[in-house]
């Protein structure tokens, strides 16, 4: 074998250190956050989960800028969201509000809803594997999974602070738990985001628009990401209610 096809063997087989770097410290931060959530450090794990966020945004972009896209890449993606963004969150979920549903009357309805939401976002993955190359990337089928976590860590982040235990709003986290997982495989349509930013230029109100966010968001990041991450939450259900009315009154009607 001539030393030129040993050298493209080797580059084929290579493993691009930037984008899977962002990717290992999300797979990081989720494993971190499923730590700090059996030593009861729960404010800890869900900021652990909302910083895993941040750094599985990272990762793909980085990819995409840095023509380092692979195959490798995508699947060790879908992995480390598993952690992060399925397991961690329904750890959390458990030890700090739902177990205290495991009592006589309820049976062992705490980890069963735990296990949903990280069952549901394993079959968010999955489905979403499958549709790489076909699906339109503007949009996503079904809520993405860091979204979903996103609306269980920041609950927990402003019940913390309000000195809220998770005991005393079980069902409340129950709820939510369940409907997060739902919305994950659901059909419901979302904005993926991902075409934000590709353009050089940029409308300036959308500028000004960008720079109030984050100004707000920093006055009281754990209340703004917890009402952002709902909004988003709530915004597919809605866009197909507002799909379907628009569709009815422009069908024409019957005559009578």
């Amino acid at each position: 074998m001539s030393p030129s096809n040993v050298t493209g063997q080797n580059r084929g087989r290579g493993i691009y250190l930037l984008p899977n770097l962002f990717t290992t410290s999300a797979l990081f931060a989720g494993f971190y956050s499923m730590i700090a959530s059996i030593g009861g450090r729960y404010e800890t794990a869900a900021i652990a989960i909302l910083v895993a966020m941040v750094l599985d945004g990272f990762d793909g972009r980085v990819a995409r800028m840095t023509n380092t896209t692979t195959a490798f890449g995508a699947e060790y993606d879908s992995m480390a969201d598993m952690v992060s963004f399925g397991a961690a969150p329904a750890i959390l979920m458990y030890t700090w509000s739902l177990n205290s549903l495991t009592v006589a009357q309820y049976g062992q309805l705490s980890w069963v809803i735990a296990f949903v939401f990280t069952a549901c976002c394993g079959l968010r993955l999955a489905r979403f594997n499958v549709a790489v190359g076909t699906a339109d990337k503007r949009f996503f089928q079904g809520l993405a999974c860091p979204a979903a976590a996103a609306c269980l860590a920041s609950l927990v982040w402003v019940a913390e602070e309000a000195h809220v235990a998770g005991a005393d709003i079980v069902w409340l986290v129950a709820l939510v738990t369940v409907l997060g997982g739902l919305l994950m495989v659901s059909s419901f349509t979302y904005y993926s985001f991902k075409d934000f930013g590709d353009s050089k230029k940029v409308p300036f109100a959308m500028l000004l628009g960008l720079l109030m966010l984050f100004v707000i968001t920093a006055v009281d990041p754990p209340k703004m990401i917890l009402i952002a991450s709902m909004a988003y939450g709530l915004s597919g259900p809605a866009y197909t209610l507002f799909r379907r009315l628009r569709k009815r009154n422009r069908s024409p009607r019957n005559p009578s």
